[in-house]
């Protein structure tokens, strides 16, 4: 779809410090997605592709999940997603300005309404002082049906920026923790798109 706007990012980073992960089915995302008749696309740099694979994964899952986008390298990024190089260049592939920029552009490149970017360290090495193994930035971006700017005729969307920390945990464990933190994001504000219960919820 072409067109989108996000709102401002939120100014603070969310922080996992611990290796606590929630858990999350991805029944329980592909569910609440076909209720809402809502669309996911997704925009993968270090988990290279492992959230589109969890989600199709699922039988029906086709119903929902629009496409994914796998930009490893920088040029895909640019290419793809129309990530801007200076962007790059300023903040490095790993940011929290890149991460909003993939799922702005995931957005913006497909058909979806709701769209969970990823960029990160996952290790063994590549990792620097300011920027260690285990740091992965993520960003959700949606569309507001609702909401058209009636001069233009876009759709304002919105936007947040996550940062995670799980520390050099083996790359295997990093990308799994990143990909079980963007099903809980995109699961999230799907869910706050209606008043069904938390299909992760049970009973007591």
């Amino acid at each position: 779809m072409g067109g989108t706007v996000c709102r401002p990012v939120d100014t603070g980073c969310r922080h996992c410090l611990s290796r606590r992960v929630v858990p999350v089915t991805v029944q329980a995302l592909i569910d609440a997605a076909r209720l809402r008749h809502l669309r996911i696309a997704t925009a993968e740099s270090c988990t290279g592709g492992l959230v589109a694979g969890a989600l199709t994964a699922i039988a029906g899952s086709s119903e929902v999940f629009e496409r994914g986008f796998v930009t490893y390298s920088n040029e895909a990024k640019i290419e793809l997603l129309g990530v801007d190089p200076e962007l790059i260049a300023e903040h490095g592939a790993v940011s929290s300005e890149v991460a909003v920029a993939m799922a702005m552009g995931a957005l913006e490149n497909s058909l979806a309404d709701i769209a969970v970017a990823i960029t990160g360290v996952a290790g063994p090495g590549g990792g620097t002082p300011d920027k260690p193994v285990g740091l992965v930035h993520m960003a959700c971006a949606g569309v507001d049906r609702e909401d058209v700017d009636p001069e233009t005729g876009l759709d304002f969307g919105w936007c947040s920026q996550y940062e995670f920390r799980f520390g050099d945990v083996g790359r295997d464990a990093v990308r799994d923790y990143s990909v079980r933190q963007a099903l809980r994001l995109l699961l999230d504000p799907i869910l706050m798109q209606g008043s069904e219960p938390d299909p992760t919820d049970e009973p007591e």
